[in-house]
């Protein structure tokens, strides 16, 4: 079992919005440019994972999951 302080790898679905996984997209994909065929060589998939894991650390996911009142209601 890792320690407390290793991030683990999760696995889960997030709503993101079109404009943000379009922008995702084409950034990787302009940032890697095309191989020697022409065509990209880019997971994108493993970018929008890291992108969201770089916004959950930048605005302290681990402060924001410890607040009681983020949580939804038990209705």
């Amino acid at each position: 079992m890792p320690s407390q302080s290793e991030p683990l790898l999760v696995h889960v679905n997030v709503e993101v919005s079109p404009e943000a996984l379009s922008a995702i997209v084409e950034t990787v994909k302009r940032r890697t440019g095309r191989n020697h065929k022409g065509h990209y060589r880019v997971d994108t998939a493993a970018a929008v994972g890291e992108m969201v894991s770089k916004f959950l650390k930048e605005k302290d996911f681990t402060a924001y999951v410890k607040a009681e009142e983020n949580y939804p209601s038990a209705d």
